[in-house]
This record gives C-alpha cells, structure tokens and sequence, in this order.
C-alpha cells in the first residue's frame, strides 16, 4: 500500500522512513496499465522530500463520476425529498435494479483540494455534504486505489424535479477529493468506516459513519458498468455514494467545516465557501 500526496511541487509519497518525491503524474498513473507496479518503479528513483505544507487534489486530467441509491439510507433519503415531484419511485426502482444509477460529477478545475473551499450554490437553500469512498480507475478499468470523496448536493433543487439532477451536483467546487490517494490492490474491507463530522462556528453540529459493508453492490460492478460504451484515457474516479444523510432539518451553512475520514486515506478537511 502506498500514499500519494499532491503538491505544488509534484507527487509526494509517504513512507516508513519518511517522503520522497517520485518523478511521476498522476496522468502517467492512471493510465499505466498496472498503476501499483510503475508507483514501486518510481519509488526506487525517489528523492527525499519534506513534509508537504499544502495539498492539491490527487488528480490531474481524471474525471470524476458517481454512482447513487448504493445504500439503503440514501435509497429512503432521495425518495423522500422527490416525492412531491412524482419522482419517489425511481429511487427504489434503481436501488434493486440490475443497472446502477452512474452521474457525471465533475471535471478537474471543478474539484477542490484538502483544506480548500468547497461551496454551495446561491439558488438553493438545502444543501448537504456526502461523504464517499471513492474509487481510483485506471484507463484499463481496472481499481488500483481509493480517496475519500465529497459530494456536495442541493438537495432541494434535485427533489424538485429528479431532472435536475446535474444542476444539484455539478458546479463548481461540488466535489472534493483527499487528502491523498491510496495505491494498493487491496480495496476496503465490509467494516472499513466511513465518517463525518460538521462543525459550526467550532461546535460539532452533526456527525455519522456508515460502513463499506453497507453499500449494496460490489464495488467491482459500479466501474464495469460506468466503463460500458465509455473510454477514460487518463483513468477516472468513482464516488460510490453515501449512506450518512443529515437529517431534513439540516442544511449546510458558510463557514462550516466538512471533515470526511476514511482509513487509511485520513480525514479531507474542506469548509464552505
């Protein structure tokens, strides 16, 4: 297993004796067909490093894409929200259908870093963080890694009609990744937590956790299916959806602080804009 920090001055990764910078993109990575290998070539090339001070997101050219209704809370949570819409049973229809729900989420300069604004839109009023393990994919299709995801959603706008799907989740900074990627041919085990926690104004306003084991479909299968009739040159991420939705209520708010932790990626600290 490895870890692999962005920088402003290249990849960095962290090891028992320290870091070192790799003479590596992370284009180079996702589109190597074995991405765990060419990391240990790298490696033995590497030159030692300091501690990064400040942290981009691990892409580069990847896209990002999502999957939705992975869990049985979400299934219930976008039910409920559309109902009123006439869109409540399509959630339930796909969250036992064959075929998964697969959205695009967002491309590079969309995507915000660890400790980076992320932001909600300023036509919505109910809004809401969504903490995801998220899927690192090779141009092959092939997983080599995962990151901890943040998919930020207008719940309102999307409940409204489910035709709006795109607008409530893709704008800019709607999605975080971080705050590094893990390489490894080893994906999280079914009690690998997922968790978040939201603070405001340094009181802790909400916090939750799920486990992998909780999403209903094998991980494997998403990424077969997003990679059908689609080619990813430079490899993709996949968010593989959440199961922590903070209760009707709630609504995120500027100046609140997101922190999504997932092991052995660590905590992606991100707050509103």
């Amino acid at each position: 297993m490895f870890r692999l920090f962005a920088t402003p001055a290249g990849l960095l990764i962290e090891h028992d004796r320290g870091w070192s910078a790799l003479a590596l993109s992370f284009d180079q990575l996702f589109s190597a067909p074995d991405p765990i290998a060419l990391v240990r070539e790298a490696l033995n090339q590497a030159r030692p490093a300091m501690a990064p001070s400040h942290l981009l997101a691990p892409l580069q050219s990847q896209e990002v894409w999502a999957a939705g209704v992975t869990y049985f809370r979400s299934r219930d949570a976008r039910m409920a929200e559309s109902k009123d819409a006439g869109g409540g049973s399509f959630y339930d229809r796909v969250y036992v259908a064959d075929r998964p729900e697969l959205f695009f989420k967002g491309t590079p300069h969309r995507v915000a870093a660890p400790g980076s604004p992320v932001r909600i839109r300023a036509d919505s009023k109910w809004n809401v963080p969504e903490p995801e393990l998220t899927l690192a994919v090779n141009a092959a299709g092939k997983i080599f890694g995962f990151t901890a995801g943040n998919d930020m959603s207008s719940r309102d706008i999307e409940g409204e009609n489910p035709l709006y799907l795109p607008q409530a989740k893709v704008y800019d900074r709607s999605t975080a990744l971080g705050p590094c990627l893990v390489v490894t041919d080893t994906l999280p085990g079914a009690t690998a937590t997922i968790a978040i926690e939201i603070r405001r104004a340094g009181e802790k306003v909400f916090s939750g956790e799920t486990t992998v084991g909780q999403i209903k479909r094998p991980l494997p299968s998403l990424v077969d299916w997003l990679f059908r009739e689609n080619a990813f040159p430079h490899g993709c991420y996949l968010m593989t959806g959440t199961g922590i939705v903070p209760p009707d209520s709630f609504t995120l708010r500027s100046g609140d602080e997101i922190r999504i932790t997932i092991e052995p990626v660590g905590t992606l600290v991100n707050v509103v804009a």
